[in-house]
């Protein structure tokens, strides 16, 4: 069983996230309001940061751009302030958009419909390769960004844009949040309240109608590069063995294979762990991949 504090402490998240979204709702008038989808929300930002810059030119050793995909309650900037210039300095053009934003909810993404957000990303790849000039992207990201552009290469054509997709602890089947999710069903209206006010919050939960709409048919699609990076200390995207993916061109990796002593959890291995980062770096780039390890932190 979970300690008490740490089971707490999940559950705020989720009344928090909650709060987060109908304190706007209550305030803002309907018709002021935007809509779920629309392209820059009240906090959104289009430069992250010193990547995210459209004159950039990918190399012949690098031909394609690489997006970053922040995860649920990031945002372009802060998810990728490690990651971003770990990639750059090995000469990718990189680029990263927010999606899901809620009407009035600065910074704190990812809370909108997958589905919609799915489109957000697909109109952002397209910015990409007009800008760039490339034929595909490579995608790299974090927990729900590992998962969500799934929809897009499913559903939204993306598997003829995008070369490679690197998930950091993606639910790709879903979260049960260190258990949490099963005791949704005894807070009557938690769970009505959840997709009402935090749709991306609700499609992640284990069993959502969006999660068996992803997953039904396979988990993959054809021509398109699969990675998934796991550590077996997530405590959000639970249990974490179902991030992995199953289909042709997956290959599934847990961190601390890679490292033992490596003791990152679900925030940690997106952040800053350059153990995980050396790996995305080998799945963007597999011709030329060298060994990762815990000396990997020095690369």
């Amino acid at each position: 069983m979970l300690p008490v504090k740490r089971a707490l402490r999940h559950l705020a998240a989720l009344v928090l996230a909650a709060a987060v979204a109908t304190v706007p709702a209550a305030t803002a008038h309907a018709s002021d309001a935007p809509s779920w989808g629309s392209p820059l929300l009240e906090g959104s930002r289009e430069l992250g940061g010193g990547w995210n810059d459209y004159n950039c030119r990918p190399s012949a050793a690098h031909p394609r751009p690489v997006v970053l995909v922040h995860g649920t309650f990031g945002n372009s900037v802060d998810n990728w302030l490690s990651l971003a210039p770990y990639l750059e300095d090995r000469g990718y053009c990189v680029f990263s958009l927010d999606y899901g934003q809620l009407p009035g909810v600065p910074l704190f993404h990812g809370l909108g419909p997958i589905d919609t957000s799915a489109g957000q990303l697909s109109a952002f790849v397209d910015k990409v390769l007009t800008a760039t000039g490339a034929a595909k992207v490579d995608l790299v990201g974090h927990s729900q960004g590992g998962m969500m552009p799934r929809y897009y290469l499913k559903f939204l054509g993306g598997a003829a844009k995008v070369n490679a997709l690197v998930g950091l602890a993606p639910d790709n089947h879903g979260t049960t949040l260190s258990g949490l999710t099963n005791l949704l069903p005894y807070f009557p209206g938690a769970e009505d309240l959840l997709k009402a006010t935090t749709p991306g919050l609700a499609d992640q939960i284990t069993g959502s109608d969006f999660l068996t709409k992803l997953n039904e048919g396979g988990d993959t699609v054809p021509g398109v590069h699969y990675t998934v990076i796991a550590t077996k200390y997530d405590e959000v995207a639970t249990p974490w063995r179902s991030q992995y993916l199953t289909g042709s061109d997956v290959r599934n990796v847990l961190l601390q294979d890679l490292c033992p002593v490596d003791l990152s959890e679900h925030l940690a291995i997106g952040l800053f762990d350059r153990v995980a980062f050396h790996e995305v770096a080998n799945a963007l780039d597999p011709p030329h991949a060298t060994a990762t390890s815990c000396a990997s932190v020095f690369d």
